[in-house]
């Protein structure tokens, strides 16, 4: 029967690191090229060094890349590892394939991003997605002040999938903008006039800049522009650019990595949600090794259904009213 496991009895596990030499663990995250999940696999096999873990790790070729994880469940399951870390692109149709692990003896942590029912894994390890976009969205309408009444805001999602954490950091922002929501679990369903419209951008450089000039074709006078990640932020950036608009835009975002902080530190983003991968990946380990030691599980952040890895505004505009960190500190941190 697998147990809880304690913040104490993770420290215990992470200082017992010779007793998990036969130990192994699968990390199996959405893409190995976003910059974000790259930070996360540098955790978890710093993690597994210290620790005396074998880690394997395995990506979808794309972000939306379902199958290739599939496969990755069904490879760890038979190649006997003691856990799985995953960040799911499909939070509902990964469920089946994350049961038959569990079923297998397998803890399962979802990094990162949620599954569908929550509870479809052993645990997550997170951030609060809803509170990073809420964050963003307290910000930029604290910056437009009384303009924001009449702001022109363009949505740039991650994938037409819904729930995912694309979902969270959307209705966060339109919640912290001062937004009514309509369906909480999914976005695009609001009646706000000042929401132009959303589109989508598989949370890549590319993405984001066709969502951008989509957007604007539909509303040339777009002035504030919600983004999934960073890499979109670039994007639509450079869609601004290209019309000689990117400095009259406000541009917020989440995921708070070096390259992202780096961009609003030279403004082409006004602020960011920092997030901690690294350190989600890390504690992913630190769980597989107790879990193999004694069958114990983590316990969540008092009050959610979920490890809350943290999440910080970070910017050099700080408004009244919301908590933030400077640039300089965002670099320092980026992605701890």
């Amino acid at each position: 029967m697998k147990k809880l496991m304690t913040s104490s009895a993770i420290a215990l596990a992470a200082m017992s690191g010779a007793a998990f030499a036969e130990t192994s663990a699968c990390l199996i995250t959405k893409t190995d090229t976003n910059p974000f999940f790259v930070k996360m696999k540098e955790g978890a096999e710093a993690k597994a060094a210290e620790l005396g873990i074998t880690l394997k790790s395995y990506a979808g070729k794309i972000d939306g890349d379902h199958e290739s994880q599939v496969a990755a469940i069904e490879t760890c399951i038979a190649d006997g590892a003691s856990g799985i870390l995953i960040t799911a692109s499909d939070t509902s149709s990964i469920v089946s394939s994350v049961t038959q692990a569990r079923e297998a003896g397998l803890l399962v942590i979802a990094l990162d991003t949620p599954l569908e029912p929550i509870d479809a894994a052993d645990a997550t390890f997170a951030t609060d997605n809803f509170l990073a976009g809420e964050l963003i969205g307290k910000w930029a309408a604290a910056t437009l002040g009384d303009a924001a009444a009449d702001a022109k805001i363009a949505m740039l999602d991650l994938a037409v999938s819904q729930p995912s954490v694309g979902v969270l950091r959307d209705q966060g922002f339109l919640q912290g903008f001062g937004i009514d929501l309509g369906d909480p679990n999914k976005w695009g369903d609001e009646t706000d006039p000042r929401i132009v419209g959303n589109d989508v951008t598989a949370g890549n450089e590319e993405g984001g800049r066709r969502a951008m000039e989509n957007l604007l074709a539909k509303d040339p006078f777009i002035n504030v522009v919600y983004t999934i990640n960073e890499p979109a932020a670039a994007g639509a950036y450079e869609a601004l650019k290209a019309i000689g608009r990117e400095n009259d835009v406000l541009i917020v975002s989440v995921d708070g990595g070096c390259p992202g902080v780096a961009n609003v530190q030279d403004g082409v983003i006004g602020a960011t949600s920092q997030q901690y991968p690294l350190l989600m990946a890390s504690l992913g380990i630190e769980a597989i090794a107790a879990y193999a030691a004694d069958g114990t599980l983590p316990e969540p952040t008092p009050g959610k259904t979920f490890t809350d890895t943290g999440v910080s505004l970070v910017t050099d505009a700080p408004v009244d009213g919301v908590d933030s960190i400077s640039v300089e500190e965002g670099l320092a941190r980026c992605w701890g």
